[in-house]
């Protein structure tokens, strides 16, 4: 199973997101260029991700992207579902997890059980421990927590 670019950029501008919002609004091309993303793809996903209730937009001078929601209220596997249409491990599976074959195949279980855990486990991390990973890594690396958020032009 793979998740897709679109999913994994969408995790990681939401964790770009909440590492700079203390400085307020996060523009989409401060995000894109930090996480080396395509503005115009990563514009398509705020879209989505402001329709799943996880960003806000505020518009004019200095506007950007908010979190939705506290950091510690957004589970991953929201992120992923709000960009991906379903998250299951075969392609032979629904989005609900049933098998798509005339009769449910005799491997059925093993992958229905795969999901569930998959599911599971993206839900028990929040946006807050992914943002207090990414800081650990980030900072020392960084320069400071300034560099974290900032483009080279703004500093």
């Amino acid at each position: 199973m793979r998740i897709s670019n679109k999913a994994q950029y969408a995790v990681r501008a939401m964790v770009r997101l909440n590492l700079c919002v203390a400085d307020g609004p996060v523009s989409s091309k401060t995000i894109a260029a930090k996480e080396d993303i395509s503005l115009a793809f990563l514009e398509q996903i705020f879209v989505k991700l402001r329709r799943a209730g996880l960003v806000s937009s505020i518009r004019g001078p200095g506007g950007g992207y908010v979190l939705g929601r506290p950091a510690d209220e957004i589970r991953i596997h929201e992120i992923i579902e709000s960009v991906e249409q379903t998250l299951v491990p075969v392609a032979c599976m629904d989005e609900e997890g049933r098998c798509n074959c005339d009769e449910q195949c005799i491997t059925h279980t093993v992958w229905e059980g795969l999901g569930r855990r998959i599911r599971h486990f993206l839900a028990s991390i929040t946006l807050a421990d992914l943002t207090e990973d990414a800081m650990e890594q980030l900072a020392p690396a960084a320069g400071g927590p300034r560099s974290i958020c900032h483009l080279e032009e703004e500093q």
